[in-house]
Formats: C-alpha cells, structure tokens, sequence
C-alpha cells in the first residue's frame, strides 16, 4: 500500500488494548507517525501536551474520564491537537456534545479501513470529516439554534472577499474541501487557505466554529 500519512503525528486514544493496537498499526503502515497511545483520559491529556500530536483518534468512553472531558484538556494545549473522535455511537446527543467540545470530525467505528486513514488526513488538513448522515444531524442542530436565537446577516465583523464568502456559503452547505474545489474549479490547496484566511479574519479555530457561524448569519441558504 502507497503511504498516504506523510509523517503526520497521530495520537491514538482508546481504552481497549487490542482496538488501540490494531488502529495504531493501521496508521503506521500508511506512512502515519504514530507518536503515542493512551487508554485512560488523563494520561492522553498529559501525554498529547508532551509529544503535541498534530491529530488525536479519540474514543468517547473512556475508564476516567468522559471524551468531552478529554477534548477540553486537549483543547487547553498550545497549539491544540484537531481531534477525530472514532466512537461506536452514533447517537445524536454524542455527536453534537463531541463537536461542540471541540471535535473536528466524528466517524463510527464500523467505518471501513480506507475510510478512516482518508478521515485523519482530512482531519489534519482542517476538513470536518463527518460518517455519512452525520454531518446533516450537526448542520441541522446549528440551523435549529440559529432560528430559535434569531441571528441573521449583518455587517458586523471583518470584511470577507468575494471569493471567501462564496467558499464559506458552501463549508455552510457541508460541502467538503474536494467537492468545493470541484464546484469552483480551484485546488484543493487554494480552497484551504481561503478557508484558513477567512478563519484568521474571523479568529475562528476550526471549521466546525465556521459553518456555525455562517449557518447563523443565513449563509448556507440559496
């Protein structure tokens, strides 16, 4: 198999041995760098702020503490990890309670082998990596919220391009960085820093924290 990680640094986080194993050795073979696995929520806290993987693979039950727990420690570092949550639930309160702690991607554990390596890249990359049908429950919460708190458009807030608001219209709609590349024939490169830039701009952290501010000033609508 062609190595697909690039050395990108992986945490892998979960409290069964034989699982934590066998998706560490997954991402190795695939030319990830596996730098540590934890199996308690404290001691993957302490250990990502120590070896500052790029992405952490994190499961929600955990012996010590909840993951939402988790993700908040890990959101404490500097720079904090972006973290893929690989969970056996897929049940909504799980998924939006992960996403709001701070999670940039959520995939069930019954997602195929090539799934999961193009997720953590994606993950590293900045895309919100979602497990088919998923990525609707969360953009249906944000449209839910927006609609009850009123918020709409305005001129609040730094000037977007042209460009960048017409990029984040369409991170509104949950369209990936690929299909967003493809709709406006540009690179996937090109895509991503406008996606970075309009973050910058916004001082945003992610791209969950982005839909949820597009969706609420109405932009995924049209």
């Amino acid at each position: 198999m062609t190595a697909v990680g690039d050395g990108l640094r992986v945490m892998v986080v979960d409290d069964h041995p034989m699982w934590r194993d066998g998706v560490a050795r997954d991402l190795a073979e695939a030319g990830y760098d596996v730098v540590a696995t934890a199996g308690e929520g404290r001691q993957a806290v302490r250990v990502a702020a120590a070896v500052r993987p790029e992405v952490v693979v994190l499961d929600l039950q955990l012996p010590d503490m909840t993951g939402v727990e988790v993700m908040r420690g890990l959101m404490a570092a500097e720079p904090a990890p972006r973290v893929l949550v690989l969970s056996a639930s897929a049940e909504q309160e799980d998924v939006l309670e992960a996403v709001k702690a701070g999670a940039s991607g959520y995939l069930v554990k019954s997602a195929g082998r090539e799934e999961f390596l193009d997720a953590v890249r994606r993950t590293a990359e900045g895309d919100a990596v979602f497990t088919p049908g998923l990525a609707g429950l969360v953009l249906g919460e944000y449209r839910r919220l927006a609609a009850r708190t009123g918020s709409g458009s305005g001129d609040d807030g730094p000037r977007l391009t042209e460009r960048e608001t017409e990029v984040l219209r369409l991170v509104a709609k949950g369209l990936s960085y690929k299909q967003i590349a493809d709709r406006l024939v540009l690179s996937h490169r090109t895509v991503q820093n406008h996606v970075q830039n309009t973050l910058n701009k916004l001082q945003l952290h992610n791209r969950i924290e982005l839909v949820r501010y597009a969706i609420e000033r109405g932009l995924d609508e049209g």
